[in-house]
């Protein structure tokens, strides 16, 4: 079964492929649709030049930033408002209308506030951090109490039941949230740059695609987006579950 499985879903992504291909043959117009050979083409004479590189590195690493931040920030807020209800009460609406506003308003908002340098940054922290503040308190909040009374009958101290319930229960919903928030965050702050075109940047490059129709470019660097958002994504719960492993074998 498990050797079946990975011949199925190749078998799945050639057929779609093929179906792409035949679309762009019969369209026949490369400003609409090009098929996923000139995509590969493209991105091929993308990968040797220099500003490639530094727009993928620029990009990654404001992105990531933003990310890093929300998830630290998120989480201590949640437990922050897990253990104080006045602090819940207080961000409530903060959260609920940092979910609700749409990235382009923000976007307009912080080219405002930081200019364009920064503002994948500020976009990826504002899209993650409701999303981890949720999770973190749902899982607070998601703890076994029989668990919880069995500490109580046996005088745990508050940083045993911390170690030994709490964060176990948490650690689950972290991990849920991430695997959102991780895609999210690259959304967001891609659609940011492409709003603001910083210099040096996936967004810049996108935009400069569309300005001269470059169909094949744009869904190059479109593919490369996909590719780089995956490996952080891989690398950051596989982080995640190193973690876990070490702290609760």
């Amino acid at each position: 079964m498990s050797r079946k499985f990975p011949i199925r879903k190749c078998m799945i992504i050639v057929f779609w492929l093929l179906v792409w291909q035949t679309a762009a043959t019969g369209i026949s117009n490369d400003i609409l649709l090009v098929g996923p050979r000139d995509v590969v083409g493209s991105l091929f004479s993308l990968v040797p030049a220099p500003d490639f590189w530094m727009a993928v590195g620029a990009s990654f690493g404001r992105i990531c930033a933003g990310f890093l931040m929300a998830f630290g920030l998120g989480l201590a807020l949640g437990c922050l408002a897990f253990l104080v209800p006045l602090v819940r009460e207080l961000l409530e609406p903060v959260m609920v209308l940092m979910k609700s506003v749409p990235v382009a308003s923000f976007v307009v908002l912080a080219l405002i506030w930081t200019g364009s340098e920064n503002l994948s940054v500020l976009i990826s922290f504002l899209m993650v951090l409701p999303i981890l503040y949720t999770h973190t308190v749902a899982g607070l909040e998601s703890t076994d109490p029989r668990l919880l009374e069995m500490a109580q009958v046996f005088s745990a101290t508050p940083w045993r039941r911390l170690w030994s319930i709490y964060l176990p229960s948490l650690f689950p919903h972290i991990v849920s949230s991430c695997r959102v928030a991780l895609g999210m965050s690259w959304k967001s702050g891609v659609a940011a740059e492409v709003i603001g075109i910083p210099s040096h940047s996936i967004g810049e490059n996108l935009y400069m695609a569309k300005i001269y129709l470059d169909t094949s470019g744009l869904f190059a660097w479109t593919l490369v987006i996909i590719l780089v958002s995956s490996l952080f994504e891989k690398l950051f719960l596989g982080m995640l579950a190193l973690v876990r492993k070490l702290l609760w074998p």
